[in-house]
């Protein structure tokens, strides 16, 4: 179903071959790609996409690899997208549809008790209450502000840094360049004064603060701070403890969902159903999409503009402009010839941070839905709990500097941490009737561990009943349920979907990585080295996750280079 969906038809590769020169190729599927060629082509542009894989969407698609199982493979819930993409590419109109949870957060406790949170603020107050009537008044005056702190973001989120111009420049390019900056650096400017010096102090806390100092400044339950904590530790080998981890916890919490902030959805159809939705607007805008085609290497003249891009199987495809959607190690290490690029550039991306990233992704297949103890009912239907983000190991902070430590030391942690979903709890669309999907987010798994492989299967197979088993004492009866399961580990999401190091960020997002500093310092712009070449992907600016940001800012700079350049 979703193959059929998602590639073109037989005879577009001749199609491709026959065009003398495209306005942009944009190498890689993923949604970031997708994104940046509709706006592109939105703006008269002629554009492709070279996909390897036999579908497009990256990391955000949906394969059906159990019979009747259909699963999000890599990402699994919807709340970064921004919203004027959602609107400006009409996603709705093209087949989106988000499904929001009844509750947001369900953490359950081997003691019997648990956290169910999201149903309402009423309900919340009650929960927290169960553990601090302290931390109950105290959590709304929490989510107030990392709300107000996610505001001010949107406007960095949506904008193209104000980069220095690299290079020489016509002095119109050079006061249009220094007019843009000084427009960014006023709008911020009004933005931080919005905030007041206290505001701006307490966000410049969150930001440089390690989460664990954070939130027990905030809240004194354990169970409370165990499960917000979840936020800062998303994809990332990062401790809680670490100063600047606090970031990777607001960046989760941006999102929104119709206008309703830090609301996670399931979408139906799976996540393949986003990049399904953009790759429709794409293509009614005239894209052309190109799936099973692999670039083998970005062409680059001597004058050192690229100027299209040769295919594996030999062919050269010419155009005005490319945008890669592939890592920036994968990009500047693997596709571009590297005589054209400066020595300390290509140092800085030999030795960009991919290794900050200890998560394994295992898809279920069930035959029934897990029962937690805690909650003391059996039900066959869902309830709140099945549709929310289930946090399994979180019950204090110290299980996860415990869990991230062992990864540290070299193995995968004993007690796992992990993120459980059931899409299917929502969405009958994705599972044949009475069974389920699952998906578990687990962490720490360190690309190489150093008691294994991860190409031994018996060692592959020990980590997931690893984690079956944990699920095990809080959902007596889940390890008999399972049908079967696909498994992708640091060195799988590099292999199949091109994530380097199994980064699902295209880098870490330490603050080091981030702004004016992604994909390294002076090139944060979606500009590159190479005069023509940019980058749409997660790797550049503001970062990872299914946001769409890159690839739509990305297409303004390009947009605007052609403004000025190529007409």
């Amino acid at each position: 179903m979703w193959r059929r969906s998602l590639t073109t038809s037989a005879g577009t590769t001749t199609a491709l071959k026959q065009k003398t020169k495209w306005d942009a190729i944009v190498v890689g599927g993923g949604h970031n790609g997708l994104i940046s060629a509709a706006y592109l082509a939105r703006a008269g542009l002629s554009v492709a996409v070279l996909e390897r894989r036999h579908l497009v969407g990256g990391a955000a698609v949906t394969e059906e690899l159990i019979p009747g199982f259909k699963f999000s493979r890599c990402s699994y819930l919807l709340s970064l997208l921004r919203p004027q993409i959602i609107r400006e590419l009409e996603l709705k109109r093209h087949g989106l549809k988000l499904l929001k949870p009844m509750a947001s957060s369900f953490t359950p406790s081997l003691d019997g008790r648990y956290m169910l949170l999201g149903q309402s603020d009423e309900q919340d107050r009650l929960e927290i209450s169960k553990f601090s009537k302290r931390d109950a008044d105290a959590y709304f005056r929490y989510e107030a502000q990392l709300q107000k702190f996610s505001k001010f973001l949107d406007f960095v989120l949506d904008s193209p840094t104000p980069e220095i111009l690299q290079g020489s420049a016509s002095t119109v390019d050079w006061l249009r360049h220094k007019l843009q900056r000084s427009k960014f650096w006023a709008q911020c400017m009004g933005h931080t004064i919005s905030l007041g010096q206290k505001g701006t102090v307490d966000l410049m806390e969150l930001l440089l603060s390690p989460t664990s100092k954070v939130l027990d400044k905030w809240f004194e339950s354990t169970l409370l701070k165990a499960t917000l904590a979840g936020d800062a530790i998303i994809g990332s080998m990062m401790n809680i403890n670490t100063p600047g981890s606090g970031y990777v916890l607001l960046h989760h919490v941006m999102g929104e969902t119709d206008g309703d902030r830090n609301i996670w959805s399931h979408v139906e159809g799976g996540m393949g159903a986003v990049s399904l939705a953009i790759c429709k607007a794409a293509k009614e805008a005239g894209v052309h999409i190109e799936t099973d085609t692999e670039v083998l290497k970005v062409m680059v003249e001597d004058s050192g503009r690229a100027n299209g891009v040769l295919l594996a199987d030999g062919t050269e495809l010419h155009s005005s402009v490319v945008l890669s959607n592939a890592t920036p190690y994968k990009t500047f290490m693997e596709l571009v010839p590297p005589d054209f690029l400066p020595v300390e550039f290509l140092r800085a991306i030999k030795y960009s941070d991919y290794s900050s990233q200890g998560t394994t992704k295992i898809n279920v297949a069930v035959d029934k839905l897990p029962q937690f103890h805690c909650c003391k009912i059996n039900r066959a239907e869902a309830g709140p709990q099945h549709t929310a983000t289930i946090h399994i190991g979180f019950e204090s902070m110290e299980e996860i500097i415990s869990a991230c430590q062992d990864a540290c030391n070299g193995i995968p942690s004993h007690r796992p941490v992990m993120e459980m979903t059931i899409p299917s709890s929502m969405d009958n669309t994705i599972s044949p009737p009475g069974k389920h999907v699952i998906s578990l987010f687990t962490q720490y798994t360190p690309y190489k561990p150093s008691n294994g492989s991860w190409d031994n299967a018996a060692y592959r197979e020990s980590y997931a009943e690893r984690c079956f088993n944990l699920i095990e004492e809080y959902a007596p009866g889940f390890c008999s349920s399972v049908i079967g399961y696909d498994m992708l580990t640091p060195p799988d999401l590099e292999r199949e979907i091109g994530l380097t190091g199994g980064n699902i960020f295209h880098g870490a997002m330490g603050m080091d990585s981030l702004f004016l500093m992604r994909p390294v310092k002076g090139w944060s712009n979606h500009k590159t080295p190479i005069r023509n070449l940019y980058l749409c992907g997660s790797g550049s600016h503001p970062g990872g996750g299914v946001m769409g940001a890159p690839g739509r800012n990305a297409a303004r700079v390009v947009l605007q280079e052609f403004k000025t350049r190529y007409q």
